[in-house]
């Protein structure tokens, strides 16, 4: 079973920034295409930034050159650095992680942000 937590969400004003980071509870040598996802109220969920196994990056379009996703191989962590905040980025961020030899999706239970003055 994989644990994936995320935490640092909170209460930003507009252009300000949020570290986001993402525990596994299994080395993420084994998880490939690492990536935040965020649902905000009414909308579906969507596809924020992933990581791949080999380092490559995909951004949303709403967020290239303000978000950075990162990793730490011996952290276990998968981090997504907010600049630039904007109060459309309000929603629930989620983790969320493929085990290659479980074949199977996990996520975590997701941190709120809410970008408002």
């Amino acid at each position: 079973q994989v644990q994936l937590v995320e935490s640092g969400g909170g209460l930003v004003q507009p252009g300000g920034s949020l570290r986001l980071s993402c525990a596994a509870s299994v080395s993420i040598f084994s998880l490939h295409d690492m990536g935040w996802y965020r649902q905000a109220p009414g909308k579906q969920r969507e596809l924020v930034a992933v990581i791949s196994s080999g380092g490559r990056t995909n951004y949303a379009d709403s967020v290239k050159g303000r978000f950075t996703i990162s990793r730490d191989m011996a952290k276990k962590t998968v981090d997504l650095e907010m600049y630039g905040l904007k109060p459309e980025d309000t929603a629930v961020y989620y983790c969320k992680a493929h085990h290659v030899v479980i074949n199977k999706d996990y996520w975590g239970q997701g941190t709120q942000v809410t970008v408002s003055s």
